[in-house]
């Protein structure tokens, strides 16, 4: 099965380039002197001390990665990584299609795509300032409705692969499938628990904890499908 080779090589990538772009930002943000002098000198609100924003939850994402230099490199990774995603859901969709002999458009391949234009959209308007409070609600809008999305996916997906893990036998790891299934349901959990949290003001380095490391679970997702299927040939 072609589509198996495709999956295993987009879902390395798809975690691995968000994951080295976030923290080679926040690398950047903490030691912004070895740009000092150059034409790459780190804007002043995109510099930060040393922290470990993944334990205490000292800055978010974004400010790590919205300024100069480091939107050089978050945009253009996040936006390499929803062309990923597109084709991940495609060939994860074709797959189900060869196995179920149909020729649909299942309802994870529709909310990856969905996840992915999100994810695209938010990396594109990041950085760039508007003073209107609805241009700040859209931005939020489309962040909350990649990570919606994305779960739905991710979770349609599992549920397909449950009920084709039979057939498929020879081709996957049973016991990553079941990590799958758990990782899914902790990010849907804990998503629903933050929500009170989220929507209030304060908390902002709870906030911040909790953007580091949703982000890395949600990615993790790709790297699991990595292991999820058994090299072919």
């Amino acid at each position: 099965m072609p589509q198996i080779t495709q999956i295993r090589r987009l879902s390395i990538w798809i975690f691995f380039i968000p994951l080295l772009a976030i923290n080679f930002c926040l690398f950047i943000s903490q030691n912004p002197d070895f740009l000092d002098n150059t034409f790459l000198e780190v804007d002043m609100i995109g510099r930060s001390g040393f922290s470990i924003p993944y334990l205490d939850g000292s800055l978010s994402i974004s400010r790590a990665s919205r300024t100069f230099p480091q939107y050089l490199i978050f945009k253009p990774s996040m936006i390499i990584t929803a062309i990923l995603l597109y084709y991940y859901w495609s060939s994860n969709n074709n797959l189900v299609n060869e196995l179920y002999s149909t020729k649909v458009n299942y309802k994870f391949k529709i909310f990856g795509i969905l996840s992915a234009i999100f994810l695209a959209i938010h990396s594109i308007f990041l950085g760039i300032k508007f003073d209107i409070q609805i241009y700040k609600l859209f931005r939020r809008v489309v962040l909350l409705l990649f990570i919606i999305f994305e779960l739905i996916a991710q979770g349609y997906l599992v549920y397909h692969l449950y009920k084709l893990k039979n057939k498929l036998n020879k081709f996957i790891n049973q016991k990553i499938l079941t990590i799958k299934f758990i990782l899914v349901t902790i990010l849907v959990v804990v998503a629903i628990l933050s929500l009170p949290t989220l929507v209030t003001k304060g908390n902002t380095h709870f906030k911040h904890m909790l953007e580091w490391n949703y982000f890395v679970g949600v990615i993790l997702f790709y790297l699991l499908s990595r292991f999820f299927w058994r090299r072919t040939t």
